[in-house]
């Protein structure tokens, strides 16, 4: 079933929407879960609040791109949980690298940024990475957005995890300059 049909469903408030929206997209989700939080059963979980936070969004959202606003959402959901399952211990995998790693670009203390500079520091990332070269951008993506380890970006794009390294190593350098150049404005 296409996407718009998926999205009328919801504004029908069909219950069909959530079953053609786990057909189509539970795998996806899934994968997006399961890379930030390492535990197939609290991604799982994830999954299943994704779709009922979809059926309490749409409407009044009509997203353009279901696909994107619901991996959104799960990777929103699994963040959430993935801090409050590790809120007292600093736990295994990727994610406590990812944290850090982008840490180090963005300016500022510890402290939780209200929800307009939230906005703000989006559309910022958004304007850096569509200045980046589309290989680039793709392994930054793969990497903070998704959750995916080094060595498997560099078995998806054909290269070496040297490689993949050195490319997240720069963006990284080229995003905190991007940050700086921003405040001094």
């Amino acid at each position: 079933m296409q996407d718009d049909a998926i999205v009328a469903l919801y504004w029908e408030r069909d219950e069909r929407a959530i079953q053609h929206t786990d057909e189509k997209y539970h795998i996806y989700c899934q994968t997006i879960a399961d890379r930030i939080l390492q535990s197939e059963h609290d991604a799982e979980e994830c999954v299943n609040d994704t779709w009922l936070r979809a059926w309490n969004t749409i409407p009044p959202q009509k997203p353009s791109s279901l696909r994107l606003f619901l991996g959104r959402i799960t990777r929103n959901l699994s963040l959430d949980r993935y801090r409050r399952l590790h809120a007292d211990k600093r736990g295994g995998g990727e994610m406590p690298i990812l944290l850090e790693e982008l840490g180090e670009c963005a300016s500022g203390d510890d402290t939780v940024y209200e929800e307009v500079q939230r906005r703000e520091m989006a559309e910022r990332l958004h304007s850096f990475l569509t200045e980046l070269p589309l290989r680039d951008r793709t392994v930054f993506l793969k990497r903070y957005f998704y959750a995916m380890a080094v060595t498997d970006i560099a078995g998806q794009l054909g290269t070496s995890e040297n490689n993949v390294s050195k490319i997240l190593s720069r963006t990284r350098e080229k995003l905190k300059t991007f940050l700086g150049e921003e405040d001094g404005r």
